[in-house]
């Protein structure tokens, strides 16, 4: 939705030629500004809580730009995943108060820092070092929907005594992100510590067996903890978009809740 929109649709409101929930059934509805190469969904904030997110690859960098330069019209932050250097360099040229997220390949513009308004922590675990881009896009997005977000990286069960070293950190997360290559074991183990909800995230790291992240997938979806669930391959985002929606669930006055406070 753009501002002119959006203030008419006020304005009739307020002159009483429009009632409230009619404008309400509208604003659900009122979705995209066609720019010929992208339909933007400016409602998506004000539907889902955050904003559309550019899928950097694929595109140019004079497309991400165009869409980004709509975007910061009427949003306090905007996300462009899977942008590799040189159109980042392009981007900033345009805003030059974004920053680039080299190993995560994420460009970031905010007009401030979010707020956080998560209920918990969430936590970001790889398995290698090698896992880290993939962690990384999965901390910067829950970070910039407003959570408090820690990391750990490197403690993969090669060496499962560096897990255990983080055993109070771990369990004191309301929400946990695994991201792990090779054989996916890291987060069975994980969600065999804790009872809060844990999100796996397989990456394409491995040698030629590990099938570029299918039997992380695989090892992953047969985990036998119950409280696993399984992002696609190297989805770093969704992990952390998942995380973030978690991490919001308001309870309701009086319920029993088994989360930390």
């Amino acid at each position: 939705m753009n501002n002119h929109t959006l203030n008419e649709l006020l304005a009739q409101v307020a002159q009483g030629t429009r009632s409230v929930e009619d404008a309400a059934t509208l604003l659900k509805h009122m979705s995209s500004e066609d720019i010929s190469f992208a339909n933007i969904d400016h409602h998506r904030t004000m539907r889902k809580g955050f904003p559309e997110v550019i899928f950097g690859e694929g595109k140019t960098s004079a497309q991400i730009t165009g869409i980004m330069e709509r975007m910061a019209v009427q949003e306090h932050v905007v996300l462009a995943t899977r942008v590799d250097a040189a159109k980042a360099e392009d981007i900033l040229n345009t805003f030059p108060e974004a920053s680039y997220h080299a190993d995560a390949r994420m460009v970031i513009w905010k007009k401030k820092d979010p707020d956080i308004t998560g209920n918990g922590t969430i936590l970001v675990l790889s398995a290698g070092t090698s896992d880290i881009p993939v962690a990384r896009e999965a901390a910067l997005t829950a970070r910039m929907m407003g959570n408090r977000v820690e990391t750990v990286f490197d403690v993969g069960v090669a060496g499962i005594h560096r897990l255990f070293r983080h055993k109070t950190l771990i369990e004191e997360a309301a929400v946990l992100i695994v991201v792990a290559g090779m054989e996916g074991a890291l987060p069975s183990v994980v969600a065999g510590m804790v009872r809060n909800p844990v999100i796996a995230v397989p990456t394409s790291v491995g040698y030629g067996i590990s099938l570029k992240g299918m039997t992380a997938l695989f090892a992953m979806l047969n985990c036998c903890s119950s409280n696993v669930a399984v992002v696609n391959i190297d989805n770093g985002f969704g992990a952390g978009y998942m995380a973030s929606s978690i991490n919001h669930i308001k309870v309701k006055e009086g319920a029993i809740s088994d989360s930390p406070s």
